[in-house]
């Protein structure tokens, strides 16, 4: 089994990356601030102005060690990797089943039920947690409608309804979002979903938490020897990781959503971390970036058994199985591709 290695995340501004010997050097002002050995790491994420020296970025791309690059609200910039690495028998069968109306149906089918359970699961503990909770009816109703989209799923249908039913089952999801959020409700709700820009602070939150869910599932997917960019649910757009976007559908529920309302309601996070700026967008400050990312590190550490392996497994290395068991299928090693369910 794969070990979960760490993400070294550098949100100092000013901060500059160098090696020292087998060692990534924190250095912030020409002082020292951190030194990590290199082979801890799975990856290193920069927000907003941090820089990096041609060594470093020479050792990581020996050793697999990918570079991104993110604004400091979590916008992506670019990445740093080395060459290719993977089957170019897999990607051309990726390739072909990305062009295959059915093919695509059938796996973009499989991720969107997941999906719809897993939400339906934040729900459930949800009720679960606050029994007493203000719209409990509500939250039960949309509970029962995510139930009644996933026996659509029970029989193959077009690609075009798979994306539909997911269109429904999201707004469904997101309408009772709200109660869910049973702590600082003067700084935090949910009305709808914002995206770019993020225009409350629970939509910065969760944007924020996709972002670094998304550069997770891609890295993985790469390991494997999938292309990112194509994918079945997501149709090909010049930059947008298409495949990325597909597997973390099934995710989102487990690595952000019930991290974003754990954070709010154990008053993790603060409604004074977040501001507006003159265009609207809300953006966190840097200590509450810190405050999240810790969280979402530690988030990753968590164990659970994963239904299909059947095996206990960090949470961090979800986006690896997955991406290993969606190359398996593709591959004909097995007879479809199992989603993650959680439980």
């Amino acid at each position: 089994m794969r070990h979960l290695l760490n993400t070294l995340y550098v949100t100092t501004q000013g901060a500059y990356l160098a090696r020292d010997g087998e060692t990534v050097a924190v250095r912030v002002e020409h002082e020292t601030r951190l030194r990590v050995p290199l082979h801890t790491l799975g990856s290193i994420v920069c927000f907003g102005q941090v820089s990096c020296s041609p060594p470093l970025m020479q050792l990581c791309a020996e050793r697999g060690v990918r570079i991104s690059f993110l604004s400091e609200n979590g916008r992506f910039w670019a990445r740093v990797e080395g060459p290719v690495s993977g089957n170019v028998l897999l990607r051309r069968q990726q390739y072909r089943w990305a062009d295959d109306s059915e093919k695509s149906a059938e796996i973009a089918r499989a991720v969107v039920t997941a999906k719809v359970a897993n939400q339906r699961t934040v729900l459930l503990r949800g009720l679960r947690d606050y029994p007493e909770m203000a719209g409990g009816q509500q939250m039960k109703s949309a509970k029962d409608y995510l139930e009644r989209q996933l026996a659509m799923f029970r029989e193959p249908i077009l690609l075009d309804s798979v994306r539909g039913i997911e269109g429904d089952a999201a707004r469904h999801y997101f309408a009772v979002f709200d109660h869910l959020i049973v702590a600082q409700k003067e700084s935090f709700f949910f009305h709808e979903r914002s995206r770019r820009p993020p225009l409350d602070n629970m939509n910065a939150l969760l944007s924020f938490l996709y972002t670094l869910l998304v550069h997770d599932v891609r890295s993985a997917l790469e390991t494997v020897g999938l292309d990112p960019a194509v994918g079945f649910l997501h149709r090909d757009r010049p930059g947008r990781p298409s495949l990325a976007l597909d597997l973390m559908e099934e995710l989102r529920p487990v690595l952000a959503d019930r991290l974003a309302l754990s954070l709010v309601n154990r008053q993790q996070v603060k409604g004074n971390g977040f501001k507006t700026t003159e265009t609207g967008a809300v953006v966190m400050d840097d200590k509450t970036r810190k405050e999240v990312l810790v969280a979402y590190q530690k988030r990753k550490q968590e164990e659970l058994q994963h239904p299909f392996i059947d095996e206990k497994v960090a949470l961090g290395l979800l986006p690896y199985i997955q991406a290993l068991l969606l190359s398996r299928y593709l591959r004909g090693d097995l007879d479809g591709y199992p989603p993650y369910f959680w439980k």
